[in-house]
């Protein structure tokens, strides 16, 4: 049998080429191809290999770039390091995949389908591209705060900032109105769109309409002046300075 590899991990390729020598003894093993630009080379110029063994991520970008170039008829098993929720997709629509590590019962099970004859996915190459492609990201549109008894919203546009303290979580409104959350400020930072917001430091995470002053600080920092703020010393650390002075300036 003739087996291709396309993968760009160095590890990974020689892992599954000795796994693949000790399931399948006897066959041609071909590659290891790294990149899109070589793969397509490798099946212009040879026969089309029984069996190939393909990474979604290669080193010159998503390998369903080659299908878009040239006909592939050859059974493919996915190779991928995608998150447990892509793999389940893929589970979910019968397509034989190896999530990496690659491991020796996995690899098995993946050529037992193979043999028994499912060579074919049963969707198309479109709808793979559309399960490991990142979802667009939903950032909340209000946050719920308790006052007393009572329940009210607060819409993100009006808040100006959230803070810590005392290992409590605040919001503050433009008009100056703070207000408890349930969230650390980690999990508001997910929350948030990174547009609007920017994680100034372990304490505040700001919207762009509540920065008020910047100053150069010592040691290649800056000061920020919030609105609403009574804290006059939030620093931006020296990592984060170039990353905050894109968010203003975006």
């Amino acid at each position: 049998m003739n087996i291709l590899i396309i993968e760009d991990e160095g590890p990974a390729a020689r892992r599954l080429t000795q796994l693949l020598n000790e399931t399948m003894p006897g066959s041609q093993i071909h590659g290891n191809l790294d990149t899109i630009t070589s793969a397509i080379q490798w099946l212009q110029t040879h026969s089309e290999p029984d069996l190939i063994f393909l990474d979604i991520q290669l080193a010159d970008g998503i390998s369903f770039e080659i299908f878009e170039k040239i006909k592939v008829n050859s059974p493919i098993i996915f190779c991928t390091a995608y998150d447990q929720y892509a793999i389940r997709a893929f589970k979910l629509n019968s397509i034989d995949y190896l999530l990496k590590p690659i491991d020796p019962e996995e690899l098995e099970q993946a050529l037992h389908k193979f043999r028994s004859g499912r060579k074919e996915p049963v969707v198309s190459l479109e709808q793979i591209r559309n399960l490991i492609l990142p979802m667009p990201r939903v950032f909340k549109n209000r946050f719920l705060v308790k006052i007393g008894e009572r329940i009210q919203t607060i819409d993100v546009q009006d808040i100006g900032f959230f803070f810590s303290e005392d290992k409590v979580t605040f919001l503050k409104t433009a008009a100056g109105k703070k207000f408890i959350v349930d969230y650390t400020l980690d999990e508001v930072e997910d929350m948030v769109s990174p547009e609007t917001f920017f994680r100034l430091n372990r304490k505040y995470i700001s919207a762009i309409s509540a920065v008020k002053e910047v100053f150069t600080y010592s040691n290649s920092r800056l000061k920020v002046h919030l609105s609403n703020c009574a804290d006059n010393d939030i620093l931006i650390s020296r990592e984060r300075m170039g990353a905050f002075k894109n968010w203003l300036g975006q």
